[in-house]
Formats: C-alpha cells, sequence, structure tokens
C-alpha cells in the first residue's frame, strides 16, 4: 500500500488499533517519524519483476505482460476483476476448443460444487486449494531459481507430498488427480489447475476477491527445492526474509497472510484439531487480522506463533492493524489479489505468453454475508470445551443448524463451561 494513504487512516483510528494491540502506537509513532523525515514506504511494498518479464523491455510485453507487470508493481492495474464470460461455447465444441479460456469455465464449475457448502460459506477442500496454490507456488526463490514454482510439481514429483510442510494436503491433491484425469485430453496443465483452484477457491469463499487468473503454465515432475515453505512456529525475521526471497516484501506478506481468515488448522496442534483461526471459519473476512492482533480473542480461535509474530512486528503489524480497521476489507481484498498474482507467477518464465482467464471464475459474494448460524458459531468460539461435530460441521460448509438435538444443548449452556 502506498505510504501516506497508511499514515492519514492509521492516524485516525490509532485509538482503536492502540486499544486492540497494545504498543501499536510505538510502532505508528516510529513510522510517523520516519515519514516526516522524508522516508518512505518501499522498502516495504513488492516491486520486483518475476519471471520473463524481468528481461523484457516495454516494447516487447504483450496485453497480458503489460497487466501483470502493473499489477505487481502496483502501477494501476487492479488485480481483481469483475469481467464477466459471455456466449460459452459448449464443452467439446470446435468453438470451445478455440477459446483457449472455454474448457477453464467448465472446470471452474466443477470446482465451485466442491468448494460452496449449503451454509454459503467454502468448504476445507476450498481451504486446501487455496493453500496447495500457495504450496506449489510458494516452492521457489531467487536463491534457488529457476526450480520450483507454479509449475504443478508439488503433485507431479510424489515426494513434494511426502514432506511434513504439505501434510493436511492429501484430500485437496486426490481432487486435482480426479480433475487433471477427468480434463487432461483438452491440453490443460496441472500447474494452471492448481492456480485455478487457489483462485476460484477465494472467491467462492464469502466476501473474497475475484483475483484476475491467468493460464499457460508448463509443468514440471522436478521437485522444488526442500525448505522453502513458512514455519507457523517461525519468527517474525525468519518469516520476512523467507518471503523477500520470493520477491514478497512485508506489507504483501500481511496481505497474503489473511488467506488464514478461512482455516480450520488440524495438524500444527492435533488437540485442538480443526479450531478456526477467526470466529467466521469458511468466511473471508477481517476478522482473522482483528482476533490475531487481539490479546482477548475468543478462547476457540488458533493463532499460529509466526502470525502473533508478525502482528507485533513494525515491518508488517501496522498494515495488519489497517486491514482491521473501518474500509478494511476492501484494502485487503486489493491487496491480497495484487500480491496473490505475483506468487501465482513465481518460476514462471513464459508470463508473457499467458491467456487471461479471470472472466471463467464464478461471481463474488460481497459485500455482506449473513448466515443464519452465525450467533451459534459466535457462542461456540467462546467455548473452551472441544466439540467435534461443530468443527466437523463447518469444514464442510454445512450449516450448524442442522444439527438438531445438539442446539438445544447450546442453548442451555449444557455445552459450555
Amino acid at each position: 500500500m502506498k505510504f501516506s494513504a497508511f499514515i492519514a487512516s492509521a492516524v485516525a483510528l490509532s485509538g482503536m488499533v492502540v486499544h486492540a494491540y497494545p504498543g501499536m502506537g510505538k510502532v505508528l509513532r516510529e513510522i510517523q517519524a520516519r515519514q516526516d523525515d522524508g522516508g518512505a514506504d518501499d522498502e516495504f511494498d513488492s516491486n520486483e519483476l518475476i519471471g520473463d518479464l524481468v528481461d523484457l523491455p516495454d516494447t516487447q510485453l504483450t496485453v497480458v505482460g503489460h497487466a501483470v507487470k502493473s499489477i505487481i508493481l502496483d502501477q494501476g492495474e487492479s488485480g481483481e476483476s469483475d469481467e464477466v464470460y459471455r456466449n460459452i461455447p459448449i464443452r467439446g465444441t470446435a468453438a470451445c476448443a478455440k477459446d483457449t479460456c472455454c474448457i477453464w469455465h467448465y472446470i471452474s464449475a466443477d470446482m465451485t460444487l466442491k468448494f460452496r457448502g449449503l451454509s454459503g460459506r467454502c468448504t476445507s477442500l476450498a481451504r486446501g486449494a487455496v493453500r496447495l496454490g500457495f504450496h506449489d507456488a510458494a516452492g521457489w526463490s531467487k536463491a534457488t531459481a529457476p526450480g520450483g514454482g507454479a509449475d504443478g510439481s508439488i503433485i507431479l514429483a510424489d515426494v513434494e507430498m511426502t514432506r511434513p510442510d504439505n501434510r493436511g494436503l492429501e484430500e485437496i491433491v486426490a481432487q486435482m488427480k480426479k480433475w487433471y484425469t477427468k480434463y487432461k485430453s483438452y491440453g490443460i496443465s496441472m500447474a494452471d489447475l492448481i492456480q485455478m483452484g487457489a483462485n476460484t477457491a477465494t472467491v467462492v469463499c464469502p466476501l473474497g476477491p475475484r483475483v484476475r487468473t491467468f493460464v499457460g503454465r508448463k509443468d514440471s515432475s522436478v521437485a522444488a527445492p526442500d525448505g522453502l515453505l513458512p514455519s507457523p512456529f517461525s519468527n517474525a525475521d525468519t518469516l520476512i526474509s523467507l518471503f523477500q526471497d520470493k520477491t514478497i516484501r512485508p506489507h504483501g506478506l500481511a496481505a497474503l497472510l489473511g488467506s488464514h481468515t478461512t482455516s480450520q488448522q488440524r495438524f500444527v496442534n492435533t488437540t485442538r484439531a480443526l479450531d478456526p483461526q477467526d470466529s467466521t471459519p469458511g468466511v473471508w473476512d477481517v476478522l482473522y487480522y482483528k482476533q490475531t492482533l487481539d490479546p482477548n480473542a475468543p478462547p476457540r480461535v488458533f493463532k499460529f506463533p509466526s502470525d502473533v509474530a508478525l502482528s507485533k512486528d513494525p515491518r508488517t503489524g501496522p498494515e495488519m492493524a489497517e486491514f482491521a480497521g473501518p474500509g478494511g476489507q476492501e484494502h485487503w481484498n486489493e491487496d491480497y489479489a495484487r500480491e496473490y498474482v505475483r506468487v501465482s507467477l513465481l518460476g514462471v518464465y513464459n508470463i508473457n505468453n499467458l491467456t487471461e482467464c479471470t472472466k471463467v471464475l464464478p461471481p463474488a459474494t460481497k459485500p455482506y454475508f449473513n448466515p443464519p448460524d452465525a450467533s451459534i458459531i459466535e457462542d461456540w468460539v467462546k467455548t473452551t470445551k472441544k466439540i467435534d461435530v461443530i468443527g466437523e460441521a463447518l469444514a464442510d460448509g454445512s450449516l450448524i443448524t442442522s444439527l438438531g438435538g445438539l442446539l438445544s444443548g447450546l442453548g442451555l449452556g449444557g455445552l459450555f463451561p
């Protein structure tokens, strides 16, 4: 984000922010002092070119090349799009074969059916798809390039799924393999399938952005270098350094963290499996930022130590605080979309020749989402008692009101301490 914009809103919100996050006042004063001294915030914003765009002059850029460059450098092009796909050819026809995006319409539609639960919230498969997209692409760094990146190797190189970092992705990987078997005869790549899944899932999650989506990546069955994914136990310095080696600077990292808003963790702490990372699992909202910053968040809200560390660091904490404030949802969606375009193209060296197919994504669900069981979930996250059936229903995207007799126990307080 632009530094002056942050300062204006942060100063206006300082009372609220300091109350929610003790110590943030000192952070804001330090940043204001740097601004008063003529300092800029460029060091915190992602501003490096990637892939083949590094060496191509503007005169050789295609429409897609220009768009991607403008998006990732924040030069005016949005990372979101509401473009609608009209007059869609029938699958299997010559007209569909002629249109690169046509088959992706049918793939995204199949994905949407798996990613949206009966409650309207996104399912565990959707959350897995977002994580899978990141884990495939983030197996790249400047230090280890050109290997790794968004090349499908997380599935195509069997060894990657044996790594502890990828635990919990087994279900979405199995589903991706089914989709690949169904559609590979149409010439799709696994790399594109994974990133289409991530962006379809993001917009299916209520309030999520419709991230600009490109196809044409090349597959690789060579495993990405190990050790390039973040640990939920890392400190801020380690994480910021790790991401900067991927061309992602602190503000971009702060935006990407927000995808934890839909999460229900399973393996970081197995005794609290299916606990959410904010009070609205399956919804792409900024409550994650508010509750990560809040030391008095509800008991069932599970915070990664790494997220807490970043919320307290002056390079990432102020940005997280702004996402948590008024207007934060729109700001975060914009920043996340821009940063995820970058992520989705790490290790891709034919960006200039890709095709944009954002139009195949389902429409966004925003600006409001009010499921009928919201108050029940709010009560659940306030309890310290483990109630597996609720966690499982949330993972499926089901309505908690469908749990019948259990709700009478909730209403009577029988399940609460």
